[in-house]
């Protein structure tokens, strides 16, 4: 999962630009209306990222946040939803939805004073895609022409063999033209490519980071967001501060931004009251009880409605998982009402589909084995020969899941009659490394954040062969030939049909079981004022002002 300001671009008719909107948001006066904004500093919370801060290698939160604030891509999406708007992009035009051309708004710089040109763009897609670099969210490439030639897979995973190398360095699809224009060529027409083009892997990278290397760069680097990275104390704090040469509309009043990293939320909680934390992103569990959080906070309590569905995923490449009647099961004898109503205190909705509500093309991936249904869930137990031994849920304890986790784990012991249990792991960078590491032995809290809106992103990256965050290794041949049917559709609505065929077998197999879907609570302190989240949740720092 990853948070972020993402973008995304409606396809318009042939020969029209994609996107022609200037960015919303921000203010024009980069250092605020006074010296109490020029000079002000805020405190958010956030979580030890997973690796170094290099967008195309970041697939979770808490370095995905971070990323974020330090780089602007080509579109951003309004929070809220609605159409997108260009950021970096001066327009996105194609006349046949496989050939599109970027133009770049002149002028616009990296943290170090270099400007961003299109070389930034080519070079930094061509790095991610390359497979020998070993970037996490390399597959997002595989829609343009070359990837193939660029990128290939290791034949059995951790085994002897190892990936063959390449036949290219650079994909053949993309072509600078001058520098603020390029070309991309895709492998056949898509039109739900240009809607990717604000996830945070199309960012564009300086000439140092090729240069320094992917570990020195994430360590200190170097972005062209409103705000640039000062310092980084592992498991305590990072420190950014605002760029005062950022050129584009979301521009921050304040100056300086501490995201302290927080191991306990409820740690993050007593700070926020304490007024030594003015933005938690989602308070804990435990203060939902009787609405006990907006009494606390009172007008600085926030609701915010995000695209996001807490999940947990099957590590598939355990024997012990591979039976789908088995995932079925788990998956139907979990009471995802009760524990929204009971653990939630109804803030959350169960789900009941494969996708977050309202997502464009999602009305085909409903979930049936979302139901609670405790007969058939034996029934499937039983065909399944059953399950020996001690079934642990995993989650990160840093922040609000065991409750409902435990809740998961109880549903399923007193209807399965299967010895199971949760269990915490303390922080998120290691319960990262873990799945990273295809460590995990059972079943654990996948939550997905929506990385721009679109059906398809609740596909390719989670249950394509391959995918970026397909973490548990799920794959089925008949899934893959239909979502790559639908990514050379000829327009949205055919891709998005068969996007739904490939659901419906993927209901079927239960690599993942959906559990609820999310509205955020957050609050601020009484220091700011004009707060707002973004389009996924995250603090908004255009919008902060101090009080």
């Amino acid at each position: 999962m990853r948070g972020s300001k993402r973008a995304s671009v409606v396809a318009l008719t042939a020969a029209v630009a994609l996107v022609v909107a200037g960015c919303g948001g921000g203010d024009d006066d980069s250092t605020g209306s006074d010296d109490k904004n020029a000079t002000g500093a805020i405190t958010i919370d956030g979580t030890q990222p997973e690796v170094g801060l290099v967008p195309a290698n970041t697939t979770e939160t808490g370095g995905g946040d971070i990323v974020d604030f330090l780089w602007t891509g080509l579109v951003t999406y309004p929070a809220g939803g609605g159409d997108p708007k260009n950021a970096l992009a001066e327009s996105i035009e194609t006349t046949d939805s496989q050939n599109y051309t970027i133009k770049l708004k002149k002028g616009t710089k990296f943290h170090d004073g270099t400007e961003v040109k299109s070389k930034n763009f080519v070079d930094a897609w061509n790095f991610a895609a390359y497979s020998p670099n070993g970037v996490q969210n390399g597959s997002f490439f595989g829609d343009i022409e070359g990837f193939a030639d660029v990128h290939t897979e290791d034949p059995d995973g951790d085994g002897a063999q190892k990936a063959p190398q390449p036949k290219a360095d650079k994909m053949s699809g993309l072509a600078i033209v001058d520098d603020y224009t390029f070309t991309v060529k895709l492998t056949a027409p898509f039109s739900i490519f240009p809607t990717k083009l604000g996830y945070s892997a199309y960012y564009p990278m300086p000439d140092a980071f090729f240069t320094q290397g992917m570990e020195a760069f994430g360590k200190n680097p170097i972005g062209n967001g409103p705000v640039k990275f000062v310092s980084w104390t592992d498991n305590v704090e990072i420190k950014l501060t605002r760029f005062d040469d950022y050129t584009l509309d979301d521009k921050v009043k304040i100056k300086d931004v501490t995201v302290k990293l927080y191991q306990e939320d409820a740690a993050a909680y007593a700070d926020l009251l304490a007024g030594n934390l003015d933005y938690m992103q989602q308070v804990p569990v435990s203060a939902l009880a009787g609405d006990k959080w907006k009494t606390d906070l009172g007008d600085r309590a926030l609701e915010v409605d995000i695209p996001v569905m807490q999940l947990i995923a099957f590590p598939i490449y355990d024997a012990k998982f591979k039976n789908a009647d088995l995932r079925k099961a788990i998956s139907l004898a979990i009471n995802r009402q009760e524990i929204a109503e009971k653990i939630f205190f109804g803030t959350r909705k169960p789900a009941t589909s494969w996708a977050r509500p309202g997502v464009p093309g999602g009305e085909g991936f409903t979930c049936t084995v979302c139901e609670y249904k405790p007969d058939e869930a034996k029934q499937l137990l039983q065909q399944a020969g059953g399950f020996t031994g001690e079934l642990v849920f995993y989650y990160n304890a840093d922040a609000s899941h065991k409750e409902w986790m435990e809740a998961v784990a109880n549903s399923v012991k007193s209807t399965l009659g299967i010895n199971a249990r949760a269990e915490g792991v303390p922080t998120f960078a290691v319960f990262r490394q873990n799945i990273n590491g295809r460590k995990m032995t059972g079943p654990y809290r996948a939550g997905w954040q929506e990385d721009y809106p679109s059906a398809e992103n609740w596909v390719g990256p989670l249950y394509i062969t391959g995918g970026s965050s397909n973490d548990g290794l799920f794959s089925n041949p008949e899934v893959d030939k239909l979502y790559k049917e639908g990514t050379a559709a000829p327009n949205e609505d055919a891709a998005y049909a068969k996007f739904a065929e490939a659901m419906k077998i993927v209901d079927q197999q239960v690599p993942s079981i959906p559990i609820v879907s999310v509205v955020q609570q957050s609050g601020t302190s009484a220091k700011v004022k004009g707060v707002k989240a973004n389009n996924v949740g995250s603090i908004d720092l255009s919008t902060v002002s101090l009080a």
